[in-house]
């Protein structure tokens, strides 16, 4: 099953990444990102709770641990929807092109592009990327990712793995 090819801005390193492949290339910004979120979630429910205060009888810990948690899950998914943007070409992506080219020249298939690796069959492969391909557009929904080794990847990386 082909990957469609898409008129991006930037050349396409890999349009259905590997989970691992997209957390190894978390920039610092998106660690920022990571951490703003964290710390938005919880700063917002104690600003509500100043100016409308609903008196807890056992205090906000309960409700700034909670929020604090649901910052950081949607932190972490706001990074990996960056990230993955740049391996899609959607976004500058010169530091995520060095690095595959890096790999490619020292004989190394990036992570999850060795269909070798995977127990699936090639039918099955073909199932997980049809399921992951572009999930990270659909995260409020349901948060989804490649944990396959398949060889639809589109990119520079499909045409060394093949």
């Amino acid at each position: 099953m082909p990957v469609k090819q898409l008129d991006t801005p930037y050349p396409v390193i890999d349009a259905d990444p590997h989970f691992s492949r997209v957390v190894r290339s978390f920039r610092g910004s998106d660690y920022a990102a990571m951490a703003g979120a964290t710390a938005a979630f919880p700063s917002a429910i104690y600003m509500m709770e100043m100016f409308d205060p609903t008196r807890p009888k056992r205090g906000m810990g309960s409700a700034l641990r909670l929020s604090t948690f649901l910052g950081l899950c949607g932190g972490f998914l706001f990074a990996y929807q960056r990230t993955s943007f740049r391996f899609w070409g959607w976004k500058e992506n010169e530091l995520e092109q060095k690095a595959n080219q890096a790999a490619l020249d020292a004989g190394i298939k990036p992570i999850g592009t060795d269909p070798s690796k995977s127990d699936l069959t090639p039918y099955m492969q073909g199932v997980a990327h049809r399921n992951s391909a572009f999930s990270q557009l659909k995260f409020s929904v349901l948060p989804w990712f490649n944990l396959v080794d398949h060889p639809y990847h589109g990119g520079d990386s499909s045409k060394e793995s093949s």
